[in-house]
């Protein structure tokens, strides 16, 4: 009857072991196939140590406590399988977007191992007074550890706590104190940054975290930029702000929205301090983009004959300006004379028309005219070149070139129409702008030259619509040409109040 029991206990201790062999390697097969955590063969030593644990048990082999330790130790094996796949892959990576370094998920498997190695010295094998002593005795150099490795320490656990919550990613431009830069790398010590002028940062994550930083490209890479420039006292703040957002508005890389916006800011010892307020999304053309819109205010400003005054107590002297030097007032009525359009004044007429002119200059890139504003001008240009284009379903399409010597927007002074088409400066231009009340004191003087300006006009515009032929003119051709010019005569006697 003994052998008997043996006999059947020995069985029951084998169908055990092999039962629970197998429904843990089953488990993790499992597993693996639907999770994708990564077991390998630690795992399959473990399925084996735990059958064997369960046989010991049933069967009450002594060396079970033994066989316990190893399972314990191999369960870390598990574990450390399992926080891969669900904590670090799952939640962090997939769901956080959050890239967890290598020495993280290894730092993390060495303190569950310790744990476990403790924790089956204590309670396994009764060391737990020799730990206590080991502890003890090794506190003082677990000190001095911890004080040569505090930067390390520090700027790891600082570089997990950017990798969680993510102030920031590559390919973000920061403002860190007082410098501007792009995050090209964040690993587990630091963060490396580099500015527009391709100069590297390698700044401690322990020390980034200590730092106000200012994110520009989050939550979107749209943000604002600012610019301060001192005016004259003597000029009205109105006529300011309005030239300053004209030029930030057609600076390079200011996005039309949301739209520039000017503040007077302070009052200084020399001059009254203004801010332009502009928006950009690409912080690597900050330094094309604040180059773009201080030239452009340089120029807007001398058209408008705005001052820039100097930080500096002065003595001005003002003199009586010279309308135009005698150089330039020839060579402007030279151009004139030229033109088909006003073959019909004198030489004395075009001497007044061009002393009631002035002189501007616009930089390069810089709109002279938009199609479809309005105009009470034209404009000789006397240096440089610019193009013309016009708008056809929403782009804007080069039609032609304008040099020296060219006149535009004549239109617009004679009969008040709406420009036709934009003409942009392709290079520094200065031209002189005629404008209506110059124009109106030479109509005033000359009834007959209202008249003769008229019929021009009409054959301009026969000319263009193709109605005019060398043979000569058809009646309705001709009755066409009289409903021209007297449209156009009394367009003429309305824009100058004739």
């Amino acid at each position: 009857m003994l052998a008997l029991a043996d006999a059947q206990r020995a069985v029951a201790t084998i169908a055990v072991f092999i039962a629970t062999f197998l429904v843990t390697l089953s488990i993790g097969r499992l597993l693996k196939r639907r999770a994708g955590v990564p077991f390998g063969i630690f795992f399959q030593l473990f399925a084996l140590t735990l059958g064997f644990y369960a046989a010991a048990w049933v069967y009450g082999f002594v060396w079970r406590n033994h066989t316990g330790a190893a399972l314990v130790l191999l369960s870390t094996a598990v574990v450390i399988a399992l926080v891969d796949r669900y904590l670090w892959d799952l939640y962090f990576e997939q769901r956080r977007h959050t890239v967890i370094p290598k020495f993280l998920r290894e730092l993390v498997a060495l303190v569950i191992f310790l744990m476990a190695l403790l924790l089956v010295l204590s309670y396994g094998y009764g060391a737990e007074r020799q730990l206590r002593g080991l502890l003890a005795t090794s506190g003082a150099a677990a000190i001095i550890l911890a004080f040569a490795t505090q930067n390390l320490l520090g700027g790891v656990i600082a570089g997990m706590a950017l990798q969680v919550n993510k102030p920031y990613k590559a390919g973000d431009w920061l403002q860190v104190g007082e410098r501007f830069a792009e995050v090209m790398e964040i690993n587990w010590r630091s963060t490396r940054l580099r500015t527009n002028d391709n100069i590297y940062l390698d700044i401690p994550n322990n020390e980034i975290i200590r730092t106000t930083i200012v994110n520009l490209h989050y939550p979107t890479n749209l943000h604002a930029m600012r610019i301060r420039v001192g005016i004259d006292y003597r000029v009205a703040p109105n006529r300011v702000k309005d030239a300053l957002f004209r030029a930030a508005t057609s600076a390079k890389n200011v996005l039309p929205e949301p739209p520039v916006k000017i503040f007077l800011v302070d009052f200084a010892d020399y001059a009254i301090t203004y801010e332009i307020k502009f928006y950009m999304d690409d912080h690597s053309r900050i330094n094309e983009t604040n180059d773009s819109v201080r030239t452009n205010v340089w120029y807007e400003l001398k058209r408008q004959k705005i001052t820039i005054p100097f930080p500096i107590r002065t003595l001005e002297v003002n003199r009586k300006r010279i309308v135009q030097p005698h150089e330039e007032h020839d060579r402007a009525r030279a151009i004139l004379e030229g033109e088909p359009l006003f073959h019909c004044l004198a030489a004395e007429q075009l001497d007044v028309l061009i002393r009631g002119s002035r002189t501007v200059r616009f930089g390069r890139g810089e709109r002279i005219i938009e199609q479809g504003a309005e105009g009470a001008s034209m404009f000789v240009l006397l240096h440089g070149s610019a193009e013309v284009s016009v708008s056809q379903n929403g782009s804007l399409i080069r039609v032609g070139e304008l040099h020296m010597g060219d006149c535009f927007g004549e239109m617009s002074l004679l009969t008040g129409e709406r420009r036709a088409a934009t003409v942009r400066a392709d290079e520094d231009c200065e031209v002189i702008e005629i404008a209506q009340p110059a124009m109106a004191v030479v109509l005033r003087d000359a009834p007959d030259v209202v008249t003769q300006l008229s019929e021009l006009l009409a054959t301009r515009k026969m000319e263009t619509e193709g109605l005019l032929k060398d043979a000569g003119q058809t009646m309705a051709e001709e009755k066409k040409a009289q409903e021209y010019r007297a449209t156009f005569l009394r367009r003429l006697r309305s824009v100058f109040e004739l």
